[in-house]
């Protein structure tokens, strides 16, 4: 059975890597739910990298309760051998994680700067009272869950609404209240660019990696004017790039052409000579991240959590360390509350600005 094995069975096989973690009672119906989904997001980084998969189970976790519950958490540090507070860590910094029960739909509208100028506060303030809820609030049925944003990254579009980030381009109040009428009343509007619109659980199992089985899921939508206009403009004005033939097909493997040589480019510097290795399997990462925090004396200097990096020569002892850290010491006094000799009381220091800046 392999490590990742045993983590997911949680109780029934034991203690996980970490020292008395055992799989809680809070997750226990999530592992039955996704442990097999699990697995396959944990397979798809290297064994000593399992760490990488947080992320999109964090998202799995969504997908099946829409946010990312106390269960979730706990069934995300079960999974991969950490504890609860790093991933809560990782769950609180990232805005698309919610932390509490979400609507099917989250609207979002942009107050940023540009938005905020064509409109924006006033398209959210309309929700606002239409729905009856504030900021990051779900109305009463739990079908929609009302965000201001602070930018929705189309400033081209703005006013922007999006509906769990598919976006509804220049909108006004009556038009953003039209698409929530439309939402509670069970349809599912076209947003103005991409696919048809999913439920924030079935949003989050794409981003976790699974493919979404509904038809209307391939996007039917096209790119706005404001992102084609450059390119209408070259065309109008006759400008390519030089030397390139729009009829000349890109080369590649399916057209029996040989792919390009790789070129080498000059590794950057990184301050040793020695190579890279990858990190040793028969540690677990949270006996990796105990030698990476506190080194002893025996421990090598680490390249990056979870690996040894290998030294160019003889390694230093701790006697040379230490008369190291005493050289460093004495040539770096501790700083004082004092001013830097020459500075003066201060009141000279606007003449002095504009005598250097008139030489």
């Amino acid at each position: 059975m392999t490590d990742i094995e045993i983590q997911l069975n949680g109780a029934a096989a034991g203690p996980g890597p970490v020292p008395g973690q055992r799989t809680g009672a809070r997750s226990a119906g999530l592992h039955a739910k996704l442990d097999d989904r699990a697995r396959e997001i944990v397979a798809r980084y290297p064994a000593d990298r399992s760490r990488s998969a947080l992320l999109p189970l964090l998202h799995l976790v969504q997908s099946e309760e829409g946010y990312v519950s106390p269960a979730g958490v706990e069934f995300c540090a079960d999974v991969l051998g950490l504890n609860k507070a790093q991933v809560g860590a990782v769950a609180t910094f990232y805005t698309m994680y919610k932390r509490r029960p979400t609507g099917d739909w989250l609207v979002s509208v942009c107050t940023n700067t540009m938005c905020n100028v064509l409109g924006g506060q006033q398209v959210y303030d309309a929700l606002t009272e239409h729905l009856g809820v504030g900021h990051d609030e779900t109305t009463a049925d739990g079908s929609i869950t009302l965000e201001h944003a602070e930018c929705l990254a189309a400033c081209d579009y703005g006013p922007v609404m999006t509906v769990n980030y598919d976006f509804f381009d220049q909108v006004d109040p009556d038009s953003a209240v039209g698409v929530v009428n439309e939402l509670r009343a069970g349809n599912r509007p076209q947003p103005s660019r991409g696919a048809r619109l999913c439920t924030l659980k079935e949003m989050s199992l794409q981003l976790a990696g699974f493919s979404d089985p509904r038809q209307e899921a391939v996007a039917d939508g096209q790119a706005g004017d404001p992102t084609l206009r450059g390119l209408r403009l070259a065309q109008q004005h006759g400008i390519s790039v030089a030397g390139y033939d729009p009829n000349t097909p890109i080369k590649g493997r399916d057209t029996g052409d040989k792919p390009a040589p790789a070129t080498t480019r000059p590794a950057a510097a990184t301050g040793t000579t020695a190579p890279d290795v990858k990190a040793p399997d028969g540690k677990s990462p949270q006996v990796r991240t105990a030698e990476t925090r506190a080194p002893d004396a025996s421990t090598p200097a680490p390249d990056a959590p979870g690996t040894k990096a290998p030294v160019d020569g003889v390694p230093a002892g701790p006697t040379d360390a230490r008369a190291a850290e005493a050289a460093g010491a004495d040539a770096n006094p501790p700083a004082s509350d004092g001013k830097p000799a020459g500075d003066g009381d201060g009141s000279d220091a606007q003449e002095r600005s504009l005598k250097e800046a008139k030489e």
